[in-house]
């Protein structure tokens, strides 16, 4: 059988060429591309990527410096954790007094205390008077959960039907915050914390609740829930709002018949209020 030479062009150190197994072999020629290699540097590329990363470094540099100030400014002169100091006995106490503020037989005054700097409230635990942001956060979730129950046993439960609860809710909240706001500025006081009106304003969502889960039991319950939580809260707002004007601010004038119409605006208005977030239906 006669052997058959292998030409050497194809194998590595042999000449040039390509083999399939060792790749391109000295002496045979790359194809040339449109642009410079990796390796290759472009000026006018090294000049845009400086100029670009040092305008956004210092565009992000600039905003974190910015959001960090802020926030830490904020809460350093928000104690937020203030607001969540509550107890069992306080979130009794205090469902009792927004449900049923007519049996309140007690001061709507707060109660301070002498610290370091000056004059500070009690916290929740300590003041039944005093604000937090537990109760509101709590009935604001039962609030959204009951009205997605309602929809359900109605039928007209949907995937969306939650996230537009969720915008409902935090609109009507918003809006009541932005009411109590406003007539305590009016009525010559704007002392008072934001979220000491946050916390004021979320508190209606514990009469909606209510309403939401009476006419969950019976239908016709709703007709008496929702007038008897309107009117509560209605009371319980304008005796706080009263509180805030003539015990801690003290720019309340009795006589004043317009602080009169704008007390009595904000017990009125929690009627429509309450009747737009409990109609989920």
């Amino acid at each position: 059988m006669a052997w058959q030479q292998v030409p050497s062009q194809g194998f590595p150190g042999v000449g040039g060429g390509y083999d399939p197994r060792y790749g391109p072999q000295p002496g045979m020629q790359q194809p040339q591309t449109g642009g410079p290699g990796p390796g290759v540097s472009n000026p006018f590329n090294n000049v845009l990527y400086g100029a670009s990363s040092g305008i956004l470094g210092t565009y992000l540099g600039n905003s974190k410096e910015y959001v960090q100030s802020n926030v830490s400014r904020y809460f350093a002169t928000h104690d937020v954790q203030y607001y969540f100091q509550v107890n069992d006995q306080y979130v009794k106490n205090k469902l009792k007094v927004v449900l049923f503020p007519f049996l309140h037989k007690g001061p709507w005054t707060r109660i301070p205390e002498q610290v370091a700097g000056g004059l500070k409230y009690k916290p929740p635990r300590h003041d039944i008077n005093a604000p937090d942001l537990y109760l509101p956060l709590m009935a604001f979730s039962t609030y959204i959960v009951l009205c997605g129950f309602t929809l359900g046993i109605a039928g007209k439960f949907t995937p969306d039907v939650i996230s537009g609860l969720f915008t409902k809710a935090v609109l009507g909240w918003t809006v009541e915050t932005i009411l109590l706001k406003s007539a305590l500025f009016a009525l010559g006081s704007s002392d008072a914390p934001l979220l000491d009106m946050v916390a004021y304003g979320g508190y209606s969502f514990i009469g909606l609740s209510a309403s939401v889960l009476a006419s969950m039991v019976w239908s016709y319950a709703y007709y008496l829930a929702l007038p008897w939580t309107s009117l509560c809260m209605a009371n319980f707002l304008v005796r706080t709002m009263k509180r805030l004007l003539f015990a801690e601010a003290r720019s309340y004038d009795r006589d004043s018949t317009r602080q009169h119409y704008l007390l009595l605006l904000i017990g009125v208005a929690q009627f429509p209020l309450f009747y737009w977030l409990v109609r989920v239906r």
